[in-house]
């Protein structure tokens, strides 16, 4: 019998399944579903398009029906709809372009109808000026709306991914933004003192004003109102709050639904009933480092979760390891990744770690143009195995993001980066690169060489604080009872120093912070020095 793939919805998922699937099977019959116009398309694009960094709607286009035909014998039906699944006689329901109801069989079933935008019942929501940004057709409504109603001001409600790359498309058409978040900062799940050293280079460029700490209340004709009774001008409200996986298909086929509210599969992208597949972002899977149940609607991991399940359902036998989350995200000239678990996962997994904060240069400082690139590590207790990583700068953070992600699925220790061969020319990176940097010092942490202490604990510290920035520095702040002796003059001064109380040693950065506290610890003093410096602890105060 002829296998008949049959592949509910394009974008990432779908089609990488449609095209792993034929490059397994040259006999089996693929048909892809696609309720849209649009069946492959970058939907990360899209905040481009908007900005006019991508000029061409066609330049977004990843594969069209006729591509699918001709390449892959693949045959792509797009404004068709599935309506229901009969599992028991492996049967779906397609609604046509015109209202018409037709029934089509399947050996194998795909699923990959991504995720719904949030949009939650605000007063005013229903209003011509509102939108979300999910596909092309979206993305050519906002941008039409832009340039039929010359819009001057927009509020954008959300300070994730997409809302800030909205955020910034906006800005760069000389449109006055307010970016609302309800969490203290933009990217709740970064560490909060780099995001708001990120947040501080967004307000420096001007143009996008941040509103954290508020949550919309509704929406008028040319402004919203905030819940604390703030009015923000907007003749355009873009909602970005979250999405919500499409599995209302899955879910009254019977499949299982995860706790993640996404169809549960196993490393096979096997959901609970035979001979269904389940991808992207309406799919449940895990988490590469936990094991544990996770959800990520990410175009990554997507793609690769299709040509598994597109693999598997042609005859073959892919597995899926899990995702890590790595992601970037780049407001006016600043960049910030991630990758791995942030501090609130690693807590909930039951995992003992440390942080670890370095500062250095994006390639070598006495070739011009060397930009700061901040590196925040998760390590765990003992082992030293890097479990996250969050990476702020201007040049070189997705080098060294990628390093990272790359070193936490071969399961690499701090040790490792610090050994690791990387490639050094003075316009590209150091000797000694980033990455290496914030290895040797997280290694140093583990060995017991280093022991640092995170600016929250400052306050509650009771021994002695001594700074060894040099006088000039001091202008931009001082801790409270610290004592100021320069590195330099460090040795000569020992005595100021009470031999029998701990000591907590603190830089602009953390280096001589280090190199501070190495002198002290070998004089015998029970010493810490302040993670990331004096920076770090203005951020986080």
């Amino acid at each position: 019998m002829t296998e008949r793939i049959i592949i509910v919805g394009g974008v990432a998922g779908g089609a990488s399944a449609a095209a792993r699937a034929r490059r397994v099977n040259e006999d089996a019959e693929i048909v892809v579903y696609e309720r849209g116009p649009y069946v492959s398309f970058a939907n990360c694009g899209l905040p481009y398009y908007i900005a006019g960094e991508i000029t061409e709607v066609s330049k977004l286009m990843v594969a069209t029906p006729e591509l699918f035909k001709s390449k892959y014998r693949v045959e792509v039906k797009t404004e068709h709809e599935v309506t229901s699944i009969d599992v028991q006689s492996k049967a779906i329901h397609v609604k046509d372009s015109e209202g018409n109801i037709f029934e089509d069989r399947y050996t194998k079933l795909i699923l990959s109808q991504g995720a719904q935008p949030l949009k939650p019942p605000f007063p005013g929501l229903d209003q011509e000026h509102v939108f979300t940004l999910r596909d092309i057709p979206d993305m050519l409504r906002i941008d039409g709306y832009l340039r039929e109603k010359k819009v001057k001001t927009a509020a954008v409600v959300g300070g994730g991914f997409i809302g800030l790359e909205v955020a910034e498309a906006f800005h760069r058409r000389g449109i006055e933004v307010n970016l609302v978040e309800r969490n203290p900062h933009v990217m709740p799940m970064v560490d909060s003192d780099l995001a708001r050293q990120f947040q501080n280079g967004i307000l420096k460029h001007g143009g996008i004003h941040l509103h954290t700490d508020s949550s919309l209340q509704s929406i008028e004709e040319k402004s919203i109102t905030l819940e604390d009774g703030n009015v923000l001008l907007a003749d355009l409200v873009l909602l970005s709050i979250g999405v919500a996986p499409e599995v209302g298909l899955a879910r009254d086929a019977g499949l299982v639904i995860g706790k993640t509210g996404g169809v549960q599969v196993n490393g096979r992208m096997e959901s609970s009933s035979p001979d269904i597949y389940a991808v992207g972002d309406a799919a449940e899977t895990v988490h590469r480092i936990t094991g544990q149940r996770v959800r990520i609607p990410l175009a990554g991991p997507a793609n690769r979760q299709g040509r598994v399940a597109g693999e598997n359902a042609a005859g073959g036998h892919g597995t899926y390891s899990g995702a890590l989350g790595t992601s970037i995200v780049r407001v006016h000239d600043q960049n910030l990744a991630i990758t791995g678990l942030g501090a609130a996962q690693a807590e909930a997994s039951g995992l003992s770690f440390y942080r670890s904060t370095t500062q250095d240069l994006s390639h070598a400082g006495y070739y011009p143009g060397a930009k700061s690139i901040t590196s925040r590590l998760l390590v765990e207790e003992g082992t030293g195995r890097l479990l996250g990583a969050q990476v702020l700068g201007e040049d070189g953070v997705d080098k060294r993001v990628d390093v990272y992600a790359t070193a936490i699925a071969a399961g690499m220790s701090v040790d490792q980066l610090d050994d690791l061969d990387l490639a050094y020319s003075p316009p590209f990176g150091s000797a000694i690169d980033a990455v290496n940097t914030a290895g040797r010092v997280a290694s140093h942490v583990k060995s017991g060489e280093l022991r640092t202490m995170q600016p929250d604990q400052v306050e509650s510290f009771t021994g002695q604080i001594v700074d060894v920035r040099e006088e000039p520095e001091l202008e931009v702040g001082v801790i409270k009872k610290s004592l100021h002796i320069p590195l330099g003059s460090l040795r000569d001064r020992l005595e100021e120093i009470d031999l029998n109380k701990p000591v907590l040693v603190y830089c602009a950065k953390g280096l001589r912070g280090y190199l501070g506290s190495r002198i002290l610890k070998q004089k015998g003093f029970n010493v810490f020095n302040l993670d990331g410096g004096y920076g770090r602890y203005l951020s986080s105060n």
